[in-house]
């Protein structure tokens, strides 16, 4: 399976979990993404999406656990699951990238913007990565200029 992390980086940045090796991915609250969250296994692919200004995935993670009880959760009621660091992507894919692609016409990334934790299917994946190693919007090449003599 593939999923979609966010945070804000100025709380986690995927900067600190390069530096880190790894973490526990705690503090969902939210009972659809803690839904999301319980299924994940080890091994699966994870897009690290910084949200607040950033908007944008920058990189990608792999679940080294399955998902487990959050140990500091007296409730009980709430999963984490351990990650790590697979690769920064090339360039950061932006919101405004994401909702221009077909791919993602019924992503929860578009229609449930709030929430942190989400599954992602195997085309938004490939568009994730396609966007990444394309140069970014407004920096392509201009189109040739037509001169009339």
């Amino acid at each position: 399976m593939i999923w979609l992390f966010k945070e804000e980086p100025r709380s986690y940045s995927y900067d600190a979990l390069e530096r880190d090796g790894g973490t526990r991915w705690t503090g969902v609250r939210n009972p659809l993404a803690q839904k999301h969250l319980r299924s994940i296994r080890k091994g699966d692919h994870i897009l690290y999406y910084h949200s607040g200004k950033d908007k944008a995935v920058v990189g990608v993670a792999r679940a080294v656990s399955n998902a487990y009880d959050d140990p500091d959760d007296s409730s009980g009621r709430l999963a984490t699951v351990d990650i790590a660091p697979v690769m920064r992507l090339r360039r950061p894919v932006g919101l405004h990238e994401i909702r221009q692609h077909g791919s993602f016409a019924t992503s929860p990334l578009l229609r449930i913007p709030r929430l942190s934790v989400m599954p992602v299917n195997s085309a938004e994946m490939r568009a994730i990565e396609s966007l990444a190693r394309a140069a970014p919007p407004g920096s392509g090449r201009r189109s040739p200029r037509i001169v009339r003599g």
